[in-house]
């Protein structure tokens, strides 16, 4: 099947255009989520320019240079204009302005992509459940060449004892989170801080997530934003502090160290089937806030399960939520702040749904598998493009021309887009 034409003003193309040169001019670097701000909210109309992930799902989305790359669960790709499928393996990438998928990156990975961050030099990051990479040894993450796909042999992250689901790398360090023991013959439970180069563990980050909610101790995302580094996952503890489910750590100083920051929001319990939660977060591009998702099942208005909630950054001591948006029992997996809307994504039928029970209580609006809501008030925001639900978003990418969507699905702004897609600002 061929993406559907879409019909999109000559302005929209021009500034998209535009924008997207802009970006390929710039430097290879870091495009994490949080750190681009847009002045207004993306169109609901997707650029018909992305390639089509046939099967499986999209489960990371990152940014090298003016190159997209790709990672989930899959074996199969093609552009959108091209019937022709092309084979690879839990990991691709294409040109942001034109779609071309890139020919020479085919790395076989032999486990699932969960998290990507972009390198120096023209390389990315992968992390995930893998164990070799082209029959090369990567345990869990490995750093790619763009160029033709192969590992940089000379960094050695191996992890051990579980995965890898989340990245972001800061300059000369990157930041590993996941439900690991390891790093290479170094202790480091869930969490660790390595060499961008080399890999070697940095010994001046040891912060040790503990006393799980469930079976494992896990780190299941997180985001940086100068500073600071916050973390969300399966730990009550951070170094032995209070932490439920979500803690900040000031990792400015030579040692990092936990910081005097803390809620207890996430301390109850939601269904007995989601001992642990939280899902997404993301900054907002000016460090002043982030906003964390969750899973959870029906709370209630007391509670975060199944919601999207705001905190500001830069409090002492114990803080409470800004503001919440729950689903009203459908759980929420990804976000992305961008200082004109907060994105959401997950398999939610509804926003502003604080008494609803998997259905629409007073006031709830529908907004299927996507929905935007206001930075300040907390409340849904018209945009409302509309996407099979499925599993839901588990990938949102903010970048100068739009904000790029990875999910399970393939079926976004009323169109056909497999697992990606990209809204573009107007």
């Amino acid at each position: 099947m061929l993406a559907r034409t879409v019909s999109v003003p000559a302005a929209t193309l021009a500034a998209t255009t535009l924008t997207v040169a802009a970006t390929l001019a710039a430097p290879p670097g870091v495009a994490a989520a949080g750190s681009v701000a847009h002045g207004r909210v993306v169109s609901a109309d997707p650029v018909d320019t992305t390639p089509h992930v046939l099967d499986g799902i999209v489960n990371a989305i990152t940014l090298v240079g003016g190159t997209v790359v790709v990672g989930g669960s899959f074996t199969e790709v093609r552009e959108a204009r091209d019937s022709a499928v092309l084979e690879r393996t839990n990991i691709f990438a294409y040109d942001l302005a034109t779609g071309r998928i890139v020919h020479g990156f085919e790395p076989y990975l032999n486990g699932a992509v969960t998290s990507l961050a972009a390198g120096a030099d023209g390389t990315v990051y992968a992390g995930g459940g893998f164990s070799a990479t082209d029959g090369v040894t990567t345990r869990k993450v490995v750093r790619l060449r763009l160029s033709d796909g192969s590992p940089v042999t000379g960094f050695r992250a191996h992890a051990f004892g579980g995965s890898v689901t989340s990245l972001v790398r800061s300059g000369s360090r990157l930041y590993l989170g996941g439900d690991f023991t390891h790093v290479g013959r170094t202790p480091r439970t869930a969490l660790a801080r390595v060499d961008a180069v080399t890999g070697a563990v940095d010994p001046e980050f040891a912060i040790t997530p503990g006393a799980p909610r469930g079976s494992r101790t896990r780190v299941h995302a997180m985001a940086l934003s100068g500073s600071r580094l916050a973390v969300d996952g399966s730990f009550t503890t951070l170094d032995g502090l209070s932490r439920p489910q979500l803690g900040l750590i000031d990792v400015g100083a030579a040692r990092a160290k936990v910081a005097d920051w803390r809620t207890d929001a996430y301390a109850p319990s939601c269904s007995a089937a989601f001992p642990s939660y939280v899902r997404g977060l993301d900054f907002a591009p000016d460090g002043r806030y982030f906003v964390v998702v969750t899973s959870g099942g029906p709370g209630g208005p007391r509670k975060l399960c199944d919601s999207a909630a705001r905190f500001e950054t830069h409090v002492r001591g114990g803080t409470r939520p800004t503001w919440v948006n729950h689903t009203g029992g459908d759980s929420l997996y990804a976000v992305a702040v961008t200082g004109s809307a907060v994105y959401v994504g997950g398999h939610q039928r509804w926003l502003d749904n604080p008494t609803g029970s998997d259905s629409a209580g007073p006031g709830a609006v529908a907004r299927p598998g996507i929905g935007a809501i206001h930075p300040t008030t907390g409340r849904a925001l018209s945009w409302n493009p509309t996407r099979d639900r499925g599993i839901g978003v588990k990938a949102f990418l903010a970048h100068p021309a739009g904000l790029l969507v990875g999910s399970d699905t393939i079926r976004l702004g009323h169109e056909y887009h497999a697992r990606i897609g990209m809204f573009p600002l107007p």
